[in-house]
């Protein structure tokens, strides 16, 4: 049977339509996925595991021999004086962020006391890192030396301002816990070992109405920062710090 010229070119053209359809499905298909999300943010470990390289101690030209690295971790050496010894101080990070999301771990002693500050700044007028910086509080619960004091000053809380549940999952003296800091444009949200206890937004009347029932009144640097460094608190009480990591968001 002769052949319609016609139909013949129909025939091709419709091929070639399916192939250029079937070639721009798969060139799509692989753009999605080899093109990386631009709004991912890499983690940066803000601890090398063997030196304190971008720490410093606060309002201090040298981090002093109360801060060290052993086998990994950041120690802070029991000193029973705290911020107000002579070499006491906390340890802060050399570059400041805004709104981040922070994990680490920490293990503490007994009748451990130590935190983890955000937004610090450094100023003559403000001679200890919590005169700026809000606090996650880090603390041996289950001692009896802090038998009296307020929910709100309790581990995973926010210190003086916000409790963390009485059925919180904090790990004993002596084993490993994992905090997460998550801050956003005022923003809070605090966890322990991957369950959160607090949550928060600065400014709120029941921000406002807890504020102005805490120390921090007293305070008048406290929480005025938005941008500042990530403190490890001196408090006086040895305490081990590693897998420090942030995330800019």
């Amino acid at each position: 049977m002769k052949k319609h010229p016609y139909l013949t070119t129909l025939c091709i053209m419709a091929l070639a339509l399916t192939v250029a359809c079937t070639g721009r499905k798969a060139n799509n298909e692989g753009s999605s996925e080899s093109t990386p999300d631009s709004t991912v943010v890499e983690w940066i470990n803000l601890f090398d595991g063997q030196t304190l390289n971008g720490w410093k101690r606060y309002n201090a030209a040298s981090i002093g021999p109360l801060w060290s690295v052993e086998d990994g971790v950041i120690v802070c050496k029991s000193t029973g004086g705290g911020e107000a010894s002579g070499d006491g101080g906390s340890l802060i990070t050399t570059t400041q962020y805004r709104n981040f999301e922070l994990e680490l771990d920490f293990k503490l002693s007994e009748n451990g006391n130590s935190g983890i500050l955000y937004h610090v700044v450094e100023a003559d007028s403000l001679p200890h890192a919590y005169d700026s910086g809000p606090e996650y509080q880090l603390l041996d619960d289950a001692t009896a030396a802090y038998g009296d004091l307020k929910e709100e000053q309790k581990a995973a809380s926010l210190y003086d301002m916000y409790a963390a549940p009485a059925d919180k999952k904090l790990n004993p003296v002596g084993e490993w816990n994992t905090a997460r800091i998550v801050y956003n444009e005022g923003r809070v949200e605090l966890y322990l070992n991957g369950e959160m206890t607090v949550s928060f937004d600065e400014g709120s009347d029941d921000w406002n109405e807890r504020y102005n029932n805490s120390k921090w009144p007293e305070y008048p640097g406290w929480n005025k920062f938005k941008t500042g460094a990530i403190g490890l608190q001196d408090h006086g009480n040895a305490t081990w710090f590693r897998n420090i990591r942030i995330r800019e968001l």
